[in-house]
């Protein structure tokens, strides 16, 4: 192990951003863990300390030092502040930043509230979409749930496996209602979604219900921050047929592109380069077969004469 030397923290540049990149409206615990986690680990990286060094530091092993440092897990103060010394980080501004960074990781997001009727992989998703700059998806089998009306979440989340349970429906179905909030207020991320015309027919709660959502849509499509391009069918073969995606740029440049697959079993995450930049082509391709964003709204208004 070298020498460790004092490792200035560089403020991320950005207007709407604190000093470490982070949104100005509270994201929950997922985005500061991942901020709070590259900059340890590029301290790390410069002084060459090794994960087990690291780890014999803060009575831990070299794969706690990696979960850390993704962000998939949260801080004990005592243990940053250790890790800091170790590293060489001596000015008192720097320390007090990092150690209040890491105070914040460990605070549970509103939606916390729910945390009986939302499944384990969907814990850092929520984190991810409340603080994203971008959000692109698409969406195979039903309207992206920041779209949805409350009539339609509703017949979507009966299909779950606690469908049957009124009360946990009502729950999920609330907990979608206020994860929309975030397309509200002065800096809202930007929604590109494509939805493939299988979703837009399929009439989830029956043909009102579906009316109503298509004319949501239709005026979601309306806001500046908001683009929905239609994936029809005759567009044929695509390389996201095998299921929907979503790709979440966070901000302040710090953190790189997360990707999140979901299918009916749960979900995973995608954060290395490689894979990113490959769904990030996939997502590009669909984008580029769908029919152009100029159209969408005479294409909804159609589906919705049809039904």
């Amino acid at each position: 192990m070298s020498t460790p030397q004092a490792v200035r923290i560089t403020p991320a540049p950005g207007p709407a951003a604190t000093p470490l990149g982070m949104p100005s409206r509270a994201p929950g615990p997922t985005v500061p863990r991942m901020v709070l986690g590259a900059q340890l680990r590029r301290l790390r990286e410069t002084c060459g300390v090794t994960c087990e060094e690291a780890g014999e530091v803060i009575r831990a092993s070299h794969s706690k030092i990696s979960r850390l440092e993704m962000g998939r897990t949260g801080f004990k103060l005592r243990d940053v502040e250790d890790l800091l010394t170790l590293y060489g980080v001596t000015e008192a501004a720097d320390r007090d930043t990092l150690v209040a960074l890491a105070a914040q990781a460990n605070r549970p997001g509103w939606w916390h509230a729910y945390h009986d009727v939302v499944p384990r992989h969907l814990h850092q998703y929520l984190g991810l979409e409340q603080a994203a700059e971008v959000i692109r998806s698409y969406q195979l089998q039903f309207v992206p749930g920041l779209l949805q009306t409350e009539d339609y979440a509703r017949a979507v989340l009966r299909l779950g496996p606690d469908g049957g349970h009124q009360g946990r429906t009502e729950r999920r179905l609330e907990l979608r209602m206020q994860r929309q909030a975030v397309l509200e207020g002065g800096a809202p991320p930007r929604l590109w979604t494509v939805i493939d015309e299988a979703a837009l027919r399929r009439a989830m709660g029956g043909r009102q219900v579906m009316r109503a959502q298509l004319a949501h849509l239709i005026e979601m499509s309306r806001r500046p921050n908001v683009t929905v391009q239609v994936m029809p069918f005759a567009a044929g073969g695509h390389p996201a047929l095998s299921g929907s995606l979503t790709v979440l740029r966070l901000p302040g440049g710090e953190l790189p592109d997360v990707v999140f697959l979901e299918h009916a079993m749960g979900g995973h995450y995608l954060d290395k380069a490689a894979e990113v930049e490959r769904h990030r082509h996939i997502m590009n391709q669909v984008v580029v077969k769908s029919a152009p964003a100029t159209e969408t709204r005479q294409m909804l208004a159609r589906i919705r004469a049809e039904l």
